[in-house]
């Protein structure tokens, strides 16, 4: 246990150290100097780290000691970024602080974590609340369509504004929506796992048992038809099907999940313009004429693929590029801008910091002997995991652009926190996950040499 708990000391150490450095030499070699502003700011952020690390070792001591360091690394290596691209933007003589906003939402993200860990020890207390977190999933989701409270930003309705702050609800929604689906499954696994027809060597479901996916189905289609949002719907309905596939070990179903969502995405291209032209990016980013449309056009992913392909293998090194010419560049286009200054070397490193956390998470989840908590570290591991892809793959044009933003790295308060909240379930989780113990608290190696030194006296 001691071993362990210094291992997971320098782990953290050694992110804390890779991240500041990586900032400290963006801003010399952008700004020419360290302000005081940013390494107050900085210092601030590593002491609510290193205080949430040693409240995961006194609260959680046997959760997935890997997971925290890859967090706080990819939260420098976005912070780093949005910086990089502020100081550019102020070259150019615009205003911009959006880099000192994400250390501030980060500060709070580390906060709201700790505060969880301190609350929720247990998570199977989570069942108890699951039609409430039904309730409260759903009320977040539709919350943007609120008249004076939402507001369409991209042609999607997916923002409501607090004071001076936007927010992004259905992040949040996806925890409490997990939650749910999570208890529902678990209550309901054995019925839907009954087998119906086969049909070229797959069972299917009967289908009296396709309520649970239609109604799910069509709330996403609701999504993407009221809001204009493909990313969050897609991003639901999906994590849905994957539950719904850990609950019954049916592969049937992912088939009729990815049916059923093409169908809806075929309609609603053809409804709304905004999703045939994201569709006709993804096909010919190229084209002249979609390149110079005003609306809709190529140009974003255009020079995001410019950008990268700027980069090369090893990346122009930080500073040193032009990130900033990319719209949304710390935003939507962060992956693009980090390529063209960190290359695809770069770029392949933090893509297994996220498989880092992604396999923790699914190690967990063959780990957990409860049912519930199987479902819900599944659900939540595999929605991080299917947002990485899309916003991955819309970037370098393997599938056309979703408006999803990359977890942890991105710019924005919201998705910040929610994901924060989301590893900090998983690290309860797998805290119950890799506690070994008997019935009378003992740990399992405690018992055998209890056992032993028993069957030993009885002998004698």
């Amino acid at each position: 246990m001691i071993l362990q708990k210094i291992r997971h000391a320098w782990l953290l150490i050694a992110a804390l150290l890779v991240g500041f450095m990586a900032f400290w030499q963006m801003i010399v070699r952008v700004d020419g100097t360290m302000t005081a502003r940013y390494s107050t700011a900085l210092g601030v952020l590593a002491v609510l780290a290193v205080v949430l690390a040693i409240l995961l070792g006194y609260r959680l001591p046997f959760s997935a000691q890997a997971i925290l360091p890859c967090i706080v690394l990819l939260s420098a290596i976005g912070i780093t970024m949005i910086t990089r691209i502020d100081l550019a933007q102020i070259q150019n003589g615009m205003k911009s602080d959006v880099g000192m906003r994400q250390i501030m939402w980060v500060g709070i993200a580390l906060v709201v974590c700790a505060v969880l860990v301190m609350v929720l020890r247990d998570y199977r207390k989570l069942r108890r609340f699951s039609y409430t977190s039904m309730i409260i999933g759903i009320v977040l989701l539709l919350s943007p369509m609120v008249p004076g409270l939402g507001t369409e930003i991209n042609g999607a309705r997916i923002w409501i504004h607090l004071g001076s702050y936007s927010l992004q609800p259905a992040e949040f929604a996806k925890l409490f929506l997990a939650i749910f689906f999570a208890s529902y499954l678990f209550d309901h696994r054995d019925t839907l796992a009954v087998g119906g027809r086969k049909v070229l060597g797959i069972r299917f479901p009967r289908l009296k048992d396709f309520g649970p996916i239609l109604v799910v189905w069509a709330i996403s289609l609701g999504i993407l038809i009221v809001q204009h949002d493909l990313g969050t719907s897609l991003l639901f309905f999906a994590m849905f099907v994957g539950m719904l596939y850990v609950a019954t070990g049916r592969a049937s179903w992912i088939l009729i999940g990815a049916v059923f969502f093409a169908g809806g995405v075929v309609v609603a291209a053809r409804l709304f313009s905004n999703f045939a032209n994201r569709v006709q990016i993804w096909l010919d980013p190229f084209s002249q004429a979609i390149y110079t449309r005003t609306y809709g056009g190529s140009y974003q992913v255009v020079q995001g693929l410019f950008g990268m392909a700027t980069g090369g293998l090893m990346g122009t090194g930080l500073g040193h590029g032009h990130p900033s010419i990319t719209p949304f560049a710390n935003s939507d286009f962060i992956y693009a801008s980090l390529g063209e200054e960190v290359g695809l070397t770069g770029l392949i490193a933090i893509l297994v910091l996220y498989l880092i956390i992604i396999g923790a998470g699914f190690i967990t989840a063959m780990k957990i002997k409860d049912g519930f908590g199987k479902l819900l570290v599944s659900g939540l591991v595999f929605s991080m995991a299917f947002q990485v892809f899309v916003v991955v793959g819309g970037i370098t044009l393997v599938i056309p652009l979703t408006g999803l933003t990359l977890p942890y790295i991105a710019a924005g308060g919201s998705s910040l926190i929610a994901n924060w909240l989301l590893a900090t379930l998983v690290l309860i989780i797998s805290n119950a996950a890799n506690k070994v113990e008997n019935d009378d608290g003992m740990s399992d190696t405690t018992f055998r040499v209890e056992a032993v030194k028993a069957l030993k006296a009885k002998e004698a």
